[in-house]
């Protein structure tokens, strides 16, 4: 016999198949192109930067690790701003100042202007990714939920590849500026299709609030909840630091590729990001996968193929190194997507304040981690950056056990 909650079989929020699900997905999908093609535009022109303003690989990565830094110290603001205000709102103010702000930075004439405005733009995409997964798990039928945001995940590597490849071919035609400018005009497209796609919404409201449950606790009360509730401490760690482990070596790719053995061109460098196209696949099986085999399973599978891939990360063939890449962004792209849903269902008080504080150490691990990758390659090369990243990866792993028998929140 089967027993259905009437909670359950009563809420309203659409399921997968149906036309608000669509439409309310891909308007995510298009808010994370937008926010992840501007955010990582630099980064494959990271050596046509350094070249024009007389910057060390340490030095350029910085327009990279500003940036993120910036989201990352923004994502609570607007996780406030958002529960005020509404998500819908707070992703588009935040891409609309974004895309303003990617419109000054090609006629930066200074590698500090570039810098500032850098740091500016990156902490007004923080409304995004304080925003969009819990809106997903607010708008969406919480059995659909964790599929819905593995797919909003998908639209990270996404957008990071497209902006990627358009920055190393704009840049090849006319300079770093060029690159910048192109991502900024796909910003654009992308905030007028999540404006014109996303449903309106309908008035949802949690559970606790449609059947006269008590008020919203105050943000000191939701923070602290965020901060102490049981899993929610090492599901950050596992952003910080695979967050870490994955940029440091992204970061350097470029000059690895540009640089002897390979010696390759700007644009050709950049065809080496197609490997995004693994981490859309593995973003889109993370919610699947957890269904069969949980969500700790899947988590620490991929924490494995990612330390397998990096460790391919060693070898002087393109061929080889194309595959690993393959490997690595397959394998973190599931950990993500895997670990930032698990947030959204394990947090009961404070999902936005939750939400906002995996994004902060996700973004701090690619703002610290991605810059002293840097470092350490103008220091002693490639092979030290990637034992920075295999360093990181395993302290996940071991933080990871403490996730082994975490039991599900308490909903009462």
């Amino acid at each position: 016999m089967t027993v259905t909650s009437t909670s359950t079989s009563r809420d309203p929020r659409p399921r997968a198949g149906t036309a608000a699900y669509r439409r309310t997905v891909t308007a995510l999908v298009a808010a994370a192109v937008a926010t992840f093609a501007q955010l990582w535009s630099v980064q494959p022109i990271l050596p046509a930067i350094a070249e024009g303003f007389g910057a060390s690989a340490g030095q350029a990565a910085l327009t990279v690790s500003l940036a993120t830094g910036g989201l990352a110290g923004c994502t609570l603001l607007w996780s406030g701003i958002a529960d005020r205000v509404g998500r819908a709102r707070v992703i588009t103010l935040s891409l609309l100042l974004a895309i303003l702000l990617g419109a000054a930075a090609p006629l930066a004439t200074e590698l500090w202007v570039l810098l500032l405005l850098r740091t500016l733009q990156g902490a007004s995409l923080g409304g995004v990714s304080a925003a969009a997964v819990a809106y997903l798990a607010e708008e969406i039928h919480p059995a659909d939920a964790p599929r819905a945001t593995g797919l909003y995940i998908a639209g990270n590597p996404l957008g990071g590849m497209a902006g990627r490849l358009l920055a190393g071919f704009a840049a090849d035609l006319g300079g770093w500026q060029w690159g910048v400018a192109a991502n900024t005009l796909l910003g654009l497209v992308s905030l007028a299709v999540f404006v014109l796609v996303l449903p309106r919404r309908r008035g949802t409201v949690s559970p606790a609030r449609s059947s006269g449950g008590p008020a919203e606790p105050g943000m000191g009360q939701r923070l602290r909840a965020a901060l102490t509730t049981r899993g929610l401490p090492a599901l950050y760690a596992q952003a910080l630091l695979l967050m870490g482990a994955f940029m440091a070596v992204y970061n350097v790719l470029g000059f690895r590729l540009t640089d002897a053995p390979f010696g390759l061109s700007q644009a050709v460098a950049s065809l080496l990001f197609l490997s995004y196209t693994a981490g859309m696949l593995g973003s889109g099986m993370a919610g699947s996968a957890t269904l069969r085999w949980g969500r700790y399973g899947v988590l620490t599978t991929a924490t494995l193929m990612l330390f397998l891939g990096l460790g391919g990360l060693f070898t002087t063939s393109v061929v080889f190194l194309l595959a690993t890449l393959l490997v690595l962004t397959f394998a973190f792209f599931c950990a993500h997507a895997t670990a930032s849903a698990w947030v959204g269902s394990q947090a009961v008080t404070g999902r936005a304040q939750a939400t906002a504080l995996y994004t902060l150490a996700y973004y701090l691990g690619a703002s610290l981690f991605g810059w002293l990758g840097g470092v350490v390659y103008d220091a002693v090369g490639w092979n030290g950056t990637v034992a920075l990243a295999l360093t990181l990866t395993a302290l996940a792993g071991l933080i990871a056990l403490r996730l082994r028998r975490l039991p599900a929140p308490d909903r009462a």
